[in-house]
C-alpha cells in the first residue's frame, strides 16, 4: 500500500487578545500531530468542537501556517512555493461543511464548478464544458446541461453540497478533505451524499479524510480513525477495531453520546462530560 500523504510533527498556537487589554491568551490546537493517508483510504479524523479538526485541514492545504511540523505529498515535501503549492492543491481539494460558505450565490452553477479549472488548468471552452457536465453527472446532478445555468438560491442545501463535491472533483485531485460534509443537511439526504461520497470514492480510488463529530457516519464512510481532543491525538487504528474496543476513556464517551436512532437527533453533536487526567 502506497502512502499518499504524511503528517509529522504538525502544531498550531493561536493567541487572542483579552477583553479591554488585559492580556492575551494561547490555544495550543493542534499539538504534535502526526499520520499517514494511504492511497484509496478513508480516514476519519473524530472528535469534538475544538478538538483541531479543522485546524488540521487547514494546515495540510496550508491555508494557515504550522508553528512546527511537516506535510509530505507522495514523499515530497510541501513548501511554501506559489508554484509547488498550486500544484498540490490541484491534486488536494476540500469539501466545506456549509456548501454556502464554498460557493458563490451569485455565479451559475457552471461558472462555480469550473473555477477550479480556471485556477489550476489550462483547458479550451470546449474541453471544459466537456468535464463540467461530465463531474455533474457524477455526482448525480442532472440534466447537467440545464443544472449549469442555475444559480445556488435555486437548488436544495442537499443539491447545493453536490455542487460543493463537484467542484472539488473537477481537477480529478487524489486527496479530499472533507469537513463536516454532512452536518448542515437535512437529515433525509444526510444518507444519499455520504453514499454519494462512498461510491465516487471506491470508483476513483480518491483517498478520503473525513472530518467529523459523528462516530456513526465515520462507521459509514471510513476505513481507519484518529481520535481527537484538545489538538492530541488520544486514539488511531482500523474504525472497526477502535469502535469494537476503545483504548481511552474519550473514545468510550464518544461511543456512549452516539444518538438514539431518532430522525430528530440522528447526526447531532452532544456534550461530552470528560476532562483528561490531571
Amino acid at each position: 500500500m502506497n502512502e499518499i500523504l504524511r503528517i509529522e510533527g504538525l502544531s498550531k498556537t493561536f493567541t487572542k487578545k483579552g477583553f479591554f487589554h488585559s492580556g492575551t491568551n494561547s490555544v495550543l490546537a493542534v499539538n504534535n500531530v502526526s499520520f499517514s493517508l494511504i492511497e484509496g483510504e478513508v480516514l476519519a479524523l473524530v472528535g469534538q468542537s475544538g478538538s483541531g479538526k479543522s485546524t488540521i485541514a487547514k494546515l495540510i492545504l496550508r491555508s494557515i501556517e504550522p508553528d512546527s511540523g511537516k506535510i509530505f505529498f507522495k514523499q515530497k515535501e510541501i513548501s511554501n512555493d506559489f508554484e509547488h503549492l498550486k500544484k498540490f492543491r490541484s491534486k488536494c481539494q476540500m469539501i466545506h461543511q456549509d456548501p454556502y460558505d464554498s460557493i458563490n450565490p451569485r455565479m451559475k452553477i457552471f461558472d462555480i464548478v469550473s473555477e477550479p479549472l480556471e485556477i489550476h488548468n489550462k483547458v479550451n471552452s470546449e474541453e471544459k464544458y466537456r468535464i463540467i457536465l461530465e463531474t455533474l453527472k457524477l455526482v448525480k446532478l442532472e440534466p447537467a446541461e440545464e443544472i449549469i445555468e442555475k444559480f445556488p438560491h435555486m437548488l436544495s442545501g442537499g443539491q447545493r453540497q453536490r455542487v460543493a463535491i463537484a467542484r472539488a472533483l473537477v481537477t480529478r485531485p487524489q486527496v479530499i478533505i472533507a469537513d463536516e460534509p454532512v452536518s448542515m443537511l437535512d437529515v433525509s439526504v444526510r444518507g444519499e451524499i455520504l453514499e454519494l461520497m462512498s461510491e465516487i470514492q471506491k470508483k476513483n480510488n480518491i483517498s478520503f479524510i473525513y472530518i467529523t463529530h459523528d462516530l456513526a457516519t465515520a462507521k459509514y464512510f471510513a476505513d481507519k480513525i484518529i481520535v481527537l481532543f484538545s489538538g492530541k491525538i488520544m486514539e488511531s487504528g482500523i474504525i472497526d477495531n477502535v469502535l469494537r474496543n476503545p483504548k481511552h476513556k474519550y473514545t468510550q464517551a464518544l461511543i456512549d453520546a452516539i444518538p438514539n436512532p431518532d430522525a430528530e437527533n440522528l447526526y447531532k453533536e452532544k456534550k461530552i462530560n470528560w476532562k483528561t487526567d490531571t
